[in-house]
């Protein structure tokens, strides 16, 4: 990719997955840098903020960093779609994590991603991400 083309949306994601390994590393500049600065952007936490524009955002995705050390997790998503202008991606993170010093543990968010096309580049709008319930829907 050169500096006049701008990422495809596959480069995105791609993007997007080293982000959120960078996350439960510890470290939450990847994943920041993958934002809007918008003050219409907003965050569903899976810790329970629910935060609107960048200011709230940005201080908020510093704080869920800040509670991991030495995780791994893999995003498999369920839905992947690209439109002209919008974007998005349903599915699960999951994996090993050490979270707030606590021994290993198995986690695993269902994540959904909104992106917006911004001067020719994707920026993420929205993330909702929560640890799913279990299944009560009959076989």
């Amino acid at each position: 990719m050169t500096a006049s083309s701008p990422a495809s949306f596959a480069d995105v994601l791609s993007r997007e997955q080293s982000a959120e390994a960078a996350i439960y590393l510890g470290d939450p500049e990847p994943f920041k840098a993958l934002w809007s600065r918008g003050d219409d952007i907003s965050l569903f936490g899976a810790f329970g903020p629910c935060k609107k524009g960048w200011h709230q955002v940005g201080k908020t995705v510093e704080w869920v960093a800040s509670r991991y050390r030495e995780g791994v997790v893999t995003a498999e998503y369920e839905v992947v779609h690209e439109g002209v202008d919008l974007a998005y991606t349903v599915g699960y993170e999951t994996g090993d994590v050490v979270l707030d010093g606590a021994p290993v543990t198995r986690q695993r968010l269902r994540v959904t991603q909104i992106y917006r096309r911004e001067d020719g580049e994707w920026r993420l709008v929205h993330r909702h991400g929560d640890f799913a319930p279990a299944d009560q829907s009959p076989p």
